[in-house]
């Protein structure tokens, strides 16, 4: 199925029954008295996380959902039903925002934390409660309120542990293959991946992180150009991200200057992208010898004046790539102590 990360959905939520005006009928009782019973209130909606979905395009084909409206109220004082609740399973990562205003109304994160985009109108009241001392005979009642009906546009970030930035051709896809068992498409031309692909590394019993491969993004990515600008935003919700860099470029360019292209690309989307975690995986190392690939790696370094993890890695014979999955899953594993520990103070 082709990823979509982003649909616009229409939602109605049930409408509040109206309140009945009813008065009680029986045989040899007399000046019976108001028995209009309550409406019931309508369905809200909403969204749900589900881990089975890793896409929206399911609302390319279904974009308008409608919650049940609550039924009227009847004499004898019976309630109308209320209309059910409607759940619309979402993609963990998802986020909800207003079509018409862009306000966030909120993020799917869980399948525990339910998120209410639409509330049920309010039921209506029955004339019994109109009753009084000097109003014998009510025929006051109240009508149900409209459920709240909208447009909203639905986001989906994708939820990884880490993202994978690089240049179209970096080797960011066959990293994955090498670490996880995703399969994206690999080959020697650019933009081979077309849309995120998740792989799940294991490092051990019961141990084990989400890694995203995020499509190239080229100079001019933040504008729009390529693919990058669909994708940017998916960088935002992990919390490593690892930058492979092609140390043996076919065409002889400088390494240096495509860390820096992605660099430019990141702070213009969103500058807080450059306060992210990110190390360095310089790949292709199998592709020269041994001092030539110490001379251009110390020359990238040099130029980049680089202070973060540095790994030298060969993503096609897997050369490197374990140390760095247990590196990075020690990192995470400290993350979480660290926020832990912060929880607990708080």
């Amino acid at each position: 199925m082709k990823f979509v990360d982003e649909a616009v959905i229409r939602i109605k939520a049930g409408n509040g029954g109206h309140g009945s005006a009813s008065f009680r009928r029986e045989k040899y009782i007399e000046r019976g008295g108001p028995d209009g019973g309550d409406g019931g209130d309508g369905g809200s909606i909403f969204l749900v996380g589900d881990v089975n979905l890793n896409t929206l395009a399911d609302f390319r084909f279904t974009s308008s959902y409608k919650a049940e409206h609550g039924e009227p109220g009847r004499g004898r004082n019976c309630t109308g039903k209320s209309g059910e609740d409607l759940y619309i399973n979402v993609p963990f990562g998802t986020q909800v925002f207003d079509e018409s205003t862009d306000e966030l109304i909120g993020d799917v994160l869980d399948e525990d934390t339910p998120l209410c985009v639409a509330k049920g109108g309010e039921h209506g009241i029955g004339n019994v409660h109109f009753k009084s001392s000097t109003n014998r005979a009510p025929r006051q009642f109240t009508k149900g309120t409209p459920g709240d009906e909208r447009e909203l546009k639905l986001e989906l970030k994708v939820l990884a542990d880490v993202g994978l930035l690089g240049l179209p051709n970096a080797g960011k896809s066959t990293f994955i293959r090498a670490v996880s068992g995703a399969k994206p498409k690999v080959a020697d031309y650019p933009f081979t991946t077309l849309y995120p692909n998740l792989g799940v590394v294991r490092v051990g019993v019961n141990k084990s992180f989400v890694v995203a491969d995020i499509p190239g993004i080229i100079e001019g990515a933040a504008e729009g150009a390529g693919l990058g600008i669909q994708f940017l935003k998916h960088v935002s919700r992990t919390r490593l991200l690892l930058h492979l860099v092609d140390i043996a470029p076919f065409d002889e360019h400088d390494p240096a200057e495509d860390v820096r292209t992605i660099e430019g690309e990141l702070e213009e989307f969103d500058p807080e992208l450059m306060n992210y975690s990110r190390w360095l995986l310089i790949n292709k190392s199998d592709l020269l010898d041994n001092e030539e690939f110490e001379k251009r790696k110390a020359a990238l370094l040099k130029s980049l004046d680089w202070q973060a993890p540095v790994f030298s890695i060969a993503a096609i014979s897997k050369q490197g790539t374990e140390t760095v999955c247990y590196k990075v899953s020690e990192y995470l594993d400290d993350l979480h102590e660290q926020l832990a520990d912060k929880q607990a103070q708080d």
